[in-house]
């Protein structure tokens, strides 16, 4: 009975570190949004044109996409480090099917690490989450500038 506590601990372990590595990624990357839109409102670009601020929501959109490519290459590296796969681009085939829940199972882990899979799941699921709620937030902004007689 121990021993399958011991089994389930290393991946919770593993998987926590790598689930704060990502909530740290995408924690830079809300930073660098916020400055980035603290920077157009300076120089008053938001809300004043539609095509800048449909630039402004897809470059917000391209930070995001690109803290999800790290955070899942974060999980493959892990993967890698547990043995699991031996070359990047499979773990990080595997990394990204968990992570974005698409859940194909043509890979499948060992026994020892596969809860490694749902927790990079809903490790996935907050950052979309989190994402999600960066770009309402960017488009709410943008159009308060824009129509600033707009009640929420």
């Amino acid at each position: 009975m121990q021993a399958q506590g011991i089994a389930l601990l290393a991946p919770l372990t593993a998987g926590a570190g790598a689930t704060l590595c990502t909530i740290l990624i995408h924690g830079l990357v809300l930073t660098a949004v916020v400055h980035f839109m603290r920077r157009e409102q300076r120089l008053a670009l938001v809300g004043v044109n539609f095509w800048i601020d449909v630039a402004i929501v897809a470059l917000v959109t391209l930070f995001a996409l690109a803290a999800h490519l790290v955070e899942i290459a974060v999980w493959a590296v892990l993967f890698m480090g547990c043995g699991e796969f031996r070359d990047f681009a499979t773990a990080y085939y595997h990394s990204a099917v968990n992570y974005t829940t698409l859940g194909y199972g043509d890979l499948v882990m060992s026994p020892q690490w596969r809860m490694l899979g749902p927790l990079e799941a809903a490790n996935g699921m907050v950052m979309f989450g989190v994402t999600t709620a960066v770009v309402i937030g960017v488009i709410q902004r943008l159009l308060q500038a824009r129509f600033p007689d707009l009640k929420d």
